[in-house]
């Protein structure tokens, strides 16, 4: 069942599914209307969702109503269609993701190197972290400049 986002305490988790590309203008709508169709239908479970920078499928589960194994094992098969469907990468967490101004970037940890030793990024980058676990988190800690992220000792 879709809530409020205010709704959800502080220690609701967090999934956060970015896409290996952003969503074509024409796909956004379908996704985010299939993201909501489905979460509608996920009985029993408190949850919000949104899709940031046309790119990261963000679903909030609330705390008050967890997941059970089954449910995780039901919401990962859905966010695989969504892979399938649209030729789409979301469950390659460990690739690095970050904003070059309005834009943002993922890339492999390797091509992110070599774009610190060319200097295409610095430690004020702003890199998305997107193995955080709590709403919390995501609002003090999904943003943040890469000196200060997991990536800091790639410096």
């Amino acid at each position: 069942m879709l809530v409020d986002y205010n709704l959800l305490s502080e220690t609701s988790k967090i999934y956060i599914y970015p896409s290996s590309r952003k969503f074509y203008t024409d796909e956004f709508p379908v996704v985010k209307g299939k993201v909501e169709k489905y979460l509608k239908e996920f009985s029993m479970v408190d949850s919000f969702f949104e899709i940031k920078y046309q790119r990261f499928i963000i679903i909030f589960i609330s705390d008050k109503t967890p997941l059970s194994i089954e449910q995780n094992d039901e919401l990962i098969s859905f966010i695989l269609s969504l892979e399938k469907e649209f030729k789409v990468t979301l469950l390659d967490k460990v690739n690095v993701c970050f904003k070059q101004g309005e834009y943002v970037q993922i890339k492999e940890i390797s091509d992110f190197k070599k774009l610190i030793k060319n200097r295409g990024v610095s430690k004020k980058t702003i890199v998305l972290d997107n193995l955080i676990n709590t709403k919390e988190e995501y609002e003090n800690y999904w943003e943040m400049p890469a000196e200060s992220s997991w990536i800091s000792h790639l410096f």
